[in-house]
């Protein structure tokens, strides 16, 4: 946990009165993502499950699309011990040259696709071959927000969570970037070899294109939001077979596609 969270003081004005309060904010600090000895990408994200988070990034975005974990390494060049660069080698025939060559360098914690040229070409359609009530929805995303612990301490964290068909837990992340908590909990699953097992993601913000196309890619059939989707995530949903459940809370949600 303290390696998401600093305590920053700070002036509060609350009913005419101020103090001074020492509140606990999420870290954003810049990870730098290395293949083959070429930059691919300085992300900003949360420190912790760095790795998991550029694995996932990586198979998401099809830079490789095979299940095993490249070989890497870690290298942290600063006083609190975060992971400031990876560095992969993975073999030339296993990479997606087109993808490399659409993405310029910055990605910032607020969006996935920032930093490429294009939008990627998606095709396909997932077969749900499963469907999830309501009650089951609202239990996995009450799972989710119950074990978002940096959040619970700053308010200033994403999460997103896998589960199964049963409904139980499979991975979970959490970073101040929507995408990035999506990218730690499909690497999560890569690790653990329990992809396939996934059938509905969970996360706590909105749901933008970005998060529908990483949901495809990890080939999750299912996915369910605190908050509102944009009008291109229910469009790309209806397109390539994936059930999107918005504003899953008190009780509530809206299936839209």
């Amino acid at each position: 946990m303290q390696n998401k969270i600093r305590a920053y003081e700070g002036l509060q004005w609350r009913s005419g009165q101020v103090q001074t309060v020492l509140d606990a904010l999420t870290i954003e600090h810049p990870l730098s993502i290395y293949i083959n000895q070429e930059i691919f990408s300085l992300t900003m994200q949360t420190p912790g499950d760095e790795l998991m988070l550029a694995c996932g990034m990586l198979f998401t975005e099809g830079v490789y699309r095979t299940p095993e974990i490249p070989t890497f390494r870690m290298v942290s060049e600063n006083r609190f011990d975060h992971i400031d660069q990876i560095w992969f080698n993975i073999p030339t025939e296993q990479l997606n040259r087109e993808v490399l060559t659409k993405r310029t360098m910055l990605s910032s914690s607020s969006c996935g696709i920032c930093g490429t040229t294009e939008l990627p070409i998606v095709e396909g359609h997932l077969d749900a071959h499963h469907e999830f009530t309501p009650e089951r929805v609202w239990e996995a995303m009450q799972s989710m927000a119950q074990i978002q612990n940096a959040y619970l301490t700053s308010g200033g964290c994403h999460g997103a969570a896998a589960f199964d068909t049963n409904g139980k837990l499979l991975s979970m992340g959490e970073d101040i970037g929507r995408h990035n908590a999506v990218d730690k909990t499909i690497g999560s699953l890569l690790f653990s070899d329990q992809l396939t097992s996934a059938r509905l993601l969970t996360v706590s913000g909105r749901v933008s294109y970005e998060i529908v196309y990483k949901c495809f890619a990890a080939g999750i059939p299912h996915l369910a939001a605190v908050s509102a989707p944009s009008s291109l995530a229910v469009d790309y949903c209806k397109e390539l077979g994936i059930r999107l459940y918005g504003f899953c809370r008190e009780n509530r949600m809206t299936r839209y596609a």
